[in-house]
């Protein structure tokens, strides 16, 4: 004899998110972290004196748009990725790739240009931060390009494709965060220099 069996309630459905994303975020807000530090840091120094005044060149825009389109180029990328359009996948990750890059070497350049106008490194602290600011930025945004040149490497081997986006998401995401980063960090230095 079969008995009716009733459901008076159903199952919760719990919050769940994937690890990989779980630990990218968590990553993030690390790097979060630092960048809070060291901005409190800039303002508690500022405000003690003995501050060296200087004007941000104006080569820290060029390298600001550019590292704003390696945003979209990235973005076409992950769209690439959903319609299974490997080629154009190479391509956008390539342009990525190459933008960040000579986002890198602009840097460096206005770092020349910096010590050109006597702002070093060692000397006063406005100078230091300066370049630990871009700096650590600079290390974060080499770390998203080994993350691309892997990505650019799947890909080569048909390993990225809209039924394993994963890594191609993650991938998208730390580059988008690290170019907000850089916005954050470019008017926090706009507007407290």
């Amino acid at each position: 004899m079969i008995k009716d069996i009733h459901i008076t309630e159903l199952p919760k459905k719990t919050l769940s998110v994937n690890p990989k994303k779980f630990l990218l975020w968590l990553f993030m807000v690390s790097i979060v972290m630092i960048f809070a530090s060291l901005t409190s840091a800039y303002i508690v120094r500022q405000a003690e004196g003995n501050w060296l005044q200087y004007k941000l060149p104006v080569e820290f825009w060029a390298t600001t748009a550019i590292l704003l389109l390696s945003s979209f180029s990235v973005q076409w990328a992950y769209r690439a990725t959903k319609r299974d359009d490997i080629s154009r996948i190479k391509v956008y990750l390539s342009i990525t790739l190459l933008l960040g890059l000579l986002f890198l070497a602009g840097q460096v350049y206005v770092w020349s240009i910096m010590v050109d106008h006597d702002v070093y490194f060692v000397g006063n602290p406005g100078g230091s931060f300066l370049y630990v600011l871009t700096g650590v930025h600079g290390f974060h945004l080499i770390s998203g390009l080994i993350y691309l040149i892997i990505m650019l490497i799947k890909t080569i081997r048909y390993k990225v494709h809209s039924r394993n986006s994963l890594q191609m998401s993650l991938c998208v995401t730390y580059w988008h965060f690290l170019d907000a980063l850089w916005i954050y960090l470019f008017v926090f230095l706009l507007l407290n220099n």
